[in-house]
């Protein structure tokens, strides 16, 4: 591409007459428009086929020509433009969801698992996996090292744990779909980290990141001013889902976008604010009606971290009053979270307390790593092991299920590491910078990480973790900057060890 870019240029240049081996003007004209021709007739026959699937309800039929030229225009521009391509996929994942060819994969039987091979979602993390591993073996032959941290091994063993994990599975193709999953978000770390050398860098990608809460959010409202909001009905409950399959996922990507976004809202530009402020509004409106506890627990711990980090008295004064609020305008969220003193505890029904049925559900599966105590019994097997068909609903007691003695030790080295990033973050960056605000940020998406895993699936939401190690990165960039000078001090010492 770029030798034929030359020739161009220099074919306008006097004097100029092309060598041996140079094509003439008119052939790579003809090459043009062969080439525009042939994608054209490919554009009109993928509408067809797309148009007369989508008249028979053929909902397979319509998403897979669609996906394959997608496919292949996302492939190009991966191998020519990879930085652009990382930027498309964060601001477009949110949405992939909707093109989703199955359903939620819990209770499900294996081959309805076995269909998420097909899914967009899954497409799109193989193509991911295999473009970012071309570019990371390119920039590692140009540099001969890549840009690394702490974080990034901790990450590295959890995705290593879980494809060892998979190997051993009694049923290996569902296990090892699990933990390509998971590779995908540990990829997407480590290829941010290499992206992300300063603060231009660190903020293009944040804007990435909310460009698709924009996509989100504006799909949400068009479609909740036709009378037709995107939803789903759990027990006694109409429960807003968004772009995604299903309202926790959707409840729990809200929950990291409001705590960073409140966290760097005062180091914004006035314009920025004025769209940020819309944005988080919107988002409060719809993590409300959700109504998933965890995510509002999650989103109110990670907001008091933001407040007490910044110091500021008044977000703490707004969010008890926007928390009394949101209780009187959806009575539902209360309800919600009075069945957590109900007595009545049916297998996970949203509509019974559903914190009796964990702690129940916890002991029965706990005993199924008793199999295979060092590997576990593979991710994503524990609801293909029991009666109730349904994922364990805490993380840490799924690192040790599913990926054994060997996972939970790298789960809870990632860990560690999230927070050892999220202090030297807060110590790194400067006061009253825009730094200071990402530091802060990711601090309080940490805490709600650790403390909704505690009783959620967290680690299954890929899509919503594609966003929370986003923030990582780029707190891991502002960790490796030199430590701010106090005034007086003599200069130190300023290399990190990577």
């Amino acid at each position: 591409m770029g030798q034929y870019t030359q020739q161009v240029v220099d074919a306008e240049l006097p004097g100029y007459a092309p060598g041996d081996g140079t094509p003439p003007m008119s052939s790579r004209v003809d090459t043009t428009r062969l080439l525009t021709g042939a994608a054209a007739l490919a554009a009109a026959v993928v509408a067809v086929v797309a148009g007369v699937s989508m008249a028979a309800g053929d909902r397979k039929g319509m998403v897979l020509p669609l996906a394959a030229v997608a496919g292949v225009a996302v492939a190009v521009l991966a191998l020519t433009r990879f930085s652009g391509y990382v930027l498309l996929m964060l601001a477009v994942r949110s949405c992939v969801d909707l093109f989703k060819l199955t359903g939620p994969s819990a209770g499900q039987a294996d081959s309805a698992g076995a269909a998420r091979v097909v899914d967009p979602s899954t497409v799109l993390a193989v193509l991911f996996l295999l473009a970012a591993g071309l570019w990371l073996a390119a920039q590692l032959s140009r540099h001969g090292r890549l840009r690394g941290s702490p974080l990034g091994w901790a990450m590295l063993l959890v995705g290593a744990s879980s494809m060892v994990s998979a190997l051993g599975a009694t049923r290996p193709a569902n296990s090892l779909l699990e933990a390509l999953r998971i590779l995908t978000v540990v990829v997407m770390f480590v290829v941010l980290e290499q992206l992300m050398p300063n603060t231009a860098a660190i903020r293009r990608i944040l804007l990435a990141c909310y460009v698709s809460l924009v996509l989100s959010l504006g799909y949400t409202v068009v479609l909740s001013l036709l009378g037709n909001p995107p939803a789903e009905v759990k027990g006694d409950f109409t429960r807003i889902s968004g772009t995604f399959s299903q309202s926790t996922t959707f409840g729990r990507y809200l929950m990291f976008m409001v705590i960073f976004g409140f966290a760097v809202y005062r180091f914004l530009g006035r314009r920025l604010r004025v769209t940020l402020g819309v944005l988080l509004g919107l988002s409060l409106l719809f993590l409300l009606l959700t109504n998933t506890r965890s995510a509002l627990l999650g989103a109110a711990i990670g907001l008091v971290v933001v407040a007490v980090l910044h110091r500021s008295k008044r977000m703490l004064v707004t969010l008890c009053v926007v928390a009394v609020a949101g209780v009187a305008l959806v009575p539902a969220v209360g309800e919600r979270f009075a069945q957590l003193g109900s007595s009545r505890a049916v297998g996970g029904d949203p509509t019974g307390n559903t914190l009796a049925w964990r702690i129940g559900y916890w002991t029965e599966i706990v005993t199924l790593a008793d199999r295979n105590p060092v590997t576990g019994i593979g991710p994503n097997m524990t609801q293909r092991e029991t009666d109730e068909a349904k994922k364990p609903h805490n993380d840490f007691l799924r690192a040790y299920v599913e990926t054994g003695l060997l996972g939970l030790g790298a789960y809870l080295m990632m860990l560690v590491a999230f927070l050892h990033t999220a202090r030297r973050a807060l110590r790194r960056a400067p006061p009253g910078s825009f730094e200071r605000g990402v530091a802060v940020g990711f601090t309080g998406c940490t805490i709600a990480f650790v403390a909704v895993s505690a009783a959620s699936n967290v680690i299954s939401n890929v899509v919503t973790l594609w966003y929370f190690v986003a923030f990582a990165a780029a707190a891991s960039a502002i960790a490796r900057h030199p430590a701010p000078q106090v005034a007086g001090e003599q200069p130190r010492s300023t290399s990190v060890p990577v």
